[in-house]
């Protein structure tokens, strides 16, 4: 049975492995993602099935009332089965709770379907920098 926890204890290696392995990149590098998530992020939420953590995604924000989705992660051999999108609506309830008023998420064309028809999100023009 899945079960969302929000702003669990992070284990870096567990989810630098889960994160590798949703985004196809080579196993062994380790995130500090708990120094990284306390520091900058407004929650983050974890999807996990007996305990195994199935599911990622955290929410930064400005401060005020924009919320910002990264690092959404599903194991790739449980995608397609509602985590993303339950992740997705636990994020935008605890945005909410914190007095934010827009959420917003940038994706890659495949992921549009997920994004726009699953999660509700709405089409905008945006812009992007790349610095490195």
């Amino acid at each position: 049975m899945l079960e969302l926890r929000t702003r669990f204890e992070v284990d870096d290696v567990v989810l630098s492995a889960l994160h590798a392995r949703a985004f196809g990149k080579e196993p062994g590098r380790i995130t500090g993602w708990a120094r990284q998530l306390e520091r900058h992020a407004l929650t983050w939420v974890g999807a996990f099935d007996g305990g195994e953590l199935a599911g990622f995604i955290q929410v930064c924000w400005d401060g005020g009332v924009h919320a910002f989705l990264l690092d959404t992660a599903v194991d790739p051999g449980r995608q397609h089965q509602g985590i993303g999108a339950a992740l997705v609506a636990r994020a935008a309830e605890e945005a909410r709770a914190a007095g934010c008023e827009w959420l917003h998420v940038d994706y890659e064309p495949h992921l549009e379907h997920f994004y726009l028809e699953r999660c509700g999100f709405t089409p905008t023009a945006a812009g992007l920098l790349r610095l490195a």
